[in-house]
């Protein structure tokens, strides 16, 4: 799916603000939307934008690509199970937030600790990182999700 107007207008500040960070890598998820970004900004401070797919969102099983709405039409409450149930609930028969977490951590303690790296991903990942790295129950996970279009800053070597 492409970017809206005000998707690609946030994607070209999203951009500006990297670039001003001067990272020395940028990874991405790999999907359409943080390879656009990453790549772009890449490009223009002439360093290597590279996929990982640990980076990418929850995978939603048969839940991918519906609305929260929809979902609950035809689930009902069940979409608790994602807080309720961490370490057992598989959304849709995809990922438990337990699994998640753990993913996206093995990501972050695989990049490198001494260069200043961008990495251009997805609320799930950047909630659990935030989680951990306030030491919060994954039933808080929500709780994390950052803002559309922002920039979360965390220290590996902090957690």
């Amino acid at each position: 799916m492409g970017l809206s107007r005000e998707g690609s207008r946030l994607a070209k500040e999203l951009i500006f603000r990297l670039v001003q960070l001067s990272p020395d890598a940028i990874i991405h998820s790999g999907l359409r939307r943080t390879r656009q970004i990453a790549e772009r900004a890449a490009d223009i401070l002439a360093i290597e934008a590279r996929a990982d797919a640990r980076w990418r969102e929850r995978d939603f099983g048969s839940w991918e690509g519906q609305s929260w709405n929809a979902i609950y039409r035809d689930s009902g409450n069940a979409m608790d199970g994602m807080i309720d149930d961490p370490h057992d609930f598989r959304p849709g028969g995809g990922e438990t937030t337990a699994e998640l977490s753990a993913r996206s951590l093995s990501a972050l303690n695989d990049l490198p600790p001494d260069q200043n790296i961008a990495v251009i991903t997805h609320g799930g990942p950047i909630a659990a990182i935030l989680a951990k790295r306030d030491n919060a129950d994954l039933r808080s996970l929500a709780g994390y999700i950052p803002a559309l279009n922002s920039i979360s800053e965390v220290d590996p070597l902090s957690l």
